[in-house]
């Protein structure tokens, strides 16, 4: 085993400051401004983000933000920093767990400037997202690269592959799935994995995270020992995306005879607006409203107990040879 410092830098996707236009402005100028997010060319699409989105959409998110927002900050960022902190209580003095987000902040440039700072020579990068995406993870891996090319003497930096079919992950997804399940006053006749949208052709240029989402599906339907519906969501623009679209799955259920349905996002490690208000609230309605008589939303993992050891035994994994001390 080596004797170099070792940490863990987890990594999600981002929030905003405060659940204020300003501060979802600021939020939503450097997520909409990265060319792995919003592939039009800048000359094209910057006019139309500072000239209309900025100017449009700061207000309506952050009424949305703060329908979620906790004492404790944005969800998404507290559950992120329980797992961090999780993860370092369990591993004490063998590896350091630090936590980063890819827009917004703590930045992932920061952390790891002060992970290196502190003497850690190598670095595990490990964005939290099971399936692989080029707006995902791509970008996290982009910001890792740009932090490290500005650095003189340079850790070492491994990254965490996609986990989407991993079957520690599935089973940990059924066993999250199946005490809520258990715990529900009604017994739901379909179950929805809802994933986060992509425009259709990432697909055709290669990326695998269609795929990859429907490949999680259909083993934890496997696991589950009855099918996953798959729908996608947070459509943006006009361009053709991922389908079936979420909220015209659930609108159309009720006309099938389903009348009780619950709702999961495997796609996402962490709630977030995305979750907890796009289906935990929205979901709910669309639903309702079209004639359906039960809905639940199924949380993500986040810090639960089930997610902790997941994410023991896979990141330990990753950084075998470095420390062999975590190795399941």
């Amino acid at each position: 085993m080596s004797s170099g410092k070792v940490a863990v830098l987890i990594v999600n996707l981002g929030t905003p400051d405060a659940p204020t236009p300003a501060a979802v402005k600021a939020y939503l100028r450097e997520f909409l401004s990265d060319r792995r997010v919003v592939e039009i060319p800048p000359p094209l699409w910057q006019p139309i983000l500072r000239g209309i989105i900025l100017n449009t959409r700061p207000k309506k998110s952050a009424h949305a933000y703060r329908q979620v927002w906790t004492e404790r900050g944005s969800p998404l960022a507290v559950y992120t920093q329980d797992t961090a902190e999780a993860l370092q209580a369990l591993w004490r003095g063998h590896v350091t767990v630090d936590w980063a987000m890819r827009y917004g902040r703590p930045a992932i440039a920061d952390r790891l400037r002060a992970l290196q700072v502190s003497g850690h020579d190598r670095i595990l990068l490990a964005p939290l997202y099971p399936q692989y995406c080029a707006a995902t993870t791509a970008t996290a891996v982009d910001a890792a690269n740009a932090a490290m090319a500005a650095m003189r003497w340079q850790p070492a930096l491994r990254v965490l592959p996609a986990y989407h079919d991993d079957p520690a992950y599935i089973e940990a997804l059924r066993t999250h799935v199946t005490v809520r399940l258990t715990a529900l006053p009604f017994g739901p006749e379909r179950i929805v994995a809802s994933f986060h949208g992509m425009p259709a052709r990432t697909a055709a240029l290669g990326d695998p995270y269609h795929g990859q989402c429907l490949e999680t599906a259909r083993l934890l339907g496997e696991a589950l020992g009855q099918p996953v519906m798959v729908g996608f969501q947070s459509r943006f623009g006009r361009a053709k995306w991922l389908e079936p679209s979420t909220d015209a799955l659930l609108a159309a259920l009720p006309d099938e005879g389903v009348r009780s349905v619950a709702v999961l996002t495997p796609g996402f490690s962490a709630d977030c607006l995305e979750t907890l208000e796009e289906i935990a609230l929205r979901g709910r309605d669309t639903f309702l409203a079209a004639g359906g008589r039960d809905f639940a939303f199924l949380p993500c993992l986040n810090a639960d107990p089930e997610a902790i050891a997941f994410y023991r035994r896979l990141l330990g994994r990753e950084l075998a040879g470095w420390t062999d001390d975590l190795l399941p």
